[in-house]
């Protein structure tokens, strides 16, 4: 369906047998969800031996009673799994409940209200702070920032990561641009993984950035891989060690999409001055993490290279749902303009770019269609997509089968919002 050289005539014809099936499609009565980057229920049943898995025996090897208080930092065992997700020391490295979105937020509070760096640092005395959002990009970072007040600056983002030469620009320029939000791999929602050359970029920020400068490095996916020769991510804490500034890097990552979302193990690694710093401010919130959960997962993951052999479960669950997606949007979209996306590799989510404007339209013809996507602008700060073209598309809970389905009324919908622009242009 090309639709730049179409006579009337044929845009009148074309947006009357899609009505039409549209139509059809509505009778149908679907009740389909592709909103949320949530493992399905078989992918959580991948961990139910969780359950008992202890046996009464709550002593770690290295000798912590996980039922009693204590151990802010987490358990040694839980750190040393963090350590494979995060390409990092583990003794650089803190364990905590099952979400690295809270452990951001703490970070973030922290900064804001009472310094990584002692009182004097805390970002809110300092007056106006900014942060840089590569776009599109996770709804839920967003939401932090806007709570707090913080100023978001969007910035693109491309094939290699965020472009580099903004974000460069952007920090020389203003002194209260406080930090950058950064899923470097497979990103929400493009799949996206960073160059290697834009890792070493975004360590030697520190060098540049005002004082208290810090990149929220959000690894959610870190081994969350479809292909079974994964582009691999350069290592943030490698890159930040040579260019001498560990301490502008903040990391996460999480078991939450690995194991049970709902009763996983979040991990934090950064330098010994934030991980102090850190502290410092979690330790007034609470006397320990819950070491039992932890203990949990480092008897599930206890045999070498069980961690990867559990991952590729997922990617066993996961992938033909990718594929169906992708499919449909090659058949519909691949031979004109009526779309893009990216064919991410790993992770959670495919973007796909309607025509400019059209966006909303679309979100709303599913919804009304018994599709419920992500709502339109969501990817980006203050949900204002400037071009109101952006979808982020999540098919990991639903069946192949209902991920067909939605695929299907989706192409409708793009089709159907596109040619009638065409005709009202």
């Amino acid at each position: 369906m090309q639709l730049a050289n179409a006579s009337r005539e044929q845009l009148q014809q074309w947006e009357q047998a899609l009505s039409t099936e549209y139509t059809a499609i509505k009778a149908q009565g679907l009740n389909l969800d592709l909103t949320r980057g949530k493992p399905s229920a078989e992918q959580l049943s991948l961990s139910d031996a969780l359950d008992g898995i202890l046996q009464h025996n709550y002593i770690t090897d290295s000798g912590v009673d996980t039922r009693n208080y204590g151990g802010l930092e987490g358990t040694p065992e839980a750190r040393m799994l963090g350590e494979q997700l995060l390409n990092t020391p583990f003794n650089q490295i803190m364990a905590s409940g099952n979400s690295s979105l809270t452990l951001m937020y703490q970070l973030m509070t922290s900064a804001y209200f009472f310094g990584l760096d002692g009182p004097d640092s805390a970002w809110q005395k300092e007056g106006a702070v900014k942060f840089l959002c590569p776009v599109p990009g996770y709804d839920r970072h967003f939401s932090i920032c806007e709570q707090l007040g913080i100023e978001m600056i969007n910035v693109p983002m491309t094939s290699n990561g965020p472009d580099m030469d903004a974000v460069e620009a952007l920090i020389k320029a203003d002194s209260s641009i406080k930090g950058m939000w950064c899923v470097p791999k497979y990103s929400n929602p493009t799949g996206v993984i960073y160059s290697s050359e834009t890792v070493t970029r975004i360590a030697a920020l520190g060098k540049t950035a005002g004082k208290g400068f810090r990149v929220f490095w959000d690894n959610a996916y870190a081994i969350h891989d479809l292909s079974s020769a994964p582009t691999p991510l350069a290592s943030i804490w490698e890159a930040a060690q040579a260019a001498g500034t560990q301490d502008s890097i903040l990391q996460f990552a999480s078991t939450s999409k690995i194991t049970h979302a709902g009763a996983g193990v979040a991990f934090f690694a950064a330098s010994n001055n934030n991980l102090n710093g850190f502290k410092k401010v979690l330790g007034i919130q609470t006397i320990g993490p819950d070491k039992i959960n932890q203990l949990r997962h480092s008897k599930f993951f206890a045999v070498p290279g069980s961690l990867t052999a559990h991952m590729q479960k997922h990617a066993e669950i996961i992938k033909p749902r990718f594929e169906s997606v992708l499919k449909h949007l090659e058949e519909a979209f691949g031979d004109n303009d009526l779309g893009q996306w990216e064919s991410a590799d790993g992770g959670y989510f495919i973007s796909f770019d309607t025509q400019e404007g059209l966006a909303q339209h679309v979100v709303a013809l599913a919804g009304d269609a018994g599709v419920k996507l992500t709502p339109a602008g969501a990817t980006f700060p203050y949900g204002k997509d400037p071009k109101n073209s952006n979808i982020r598309i999540a098919p990991t809970v639903p069946t192949v089968e209902q991920v067909d389905a939605a695929m299907k009324v989706f192409v409708v919908c793009v089709k159907l919002a596109a040619v009638q622009k065409a005709l009202s242009a």
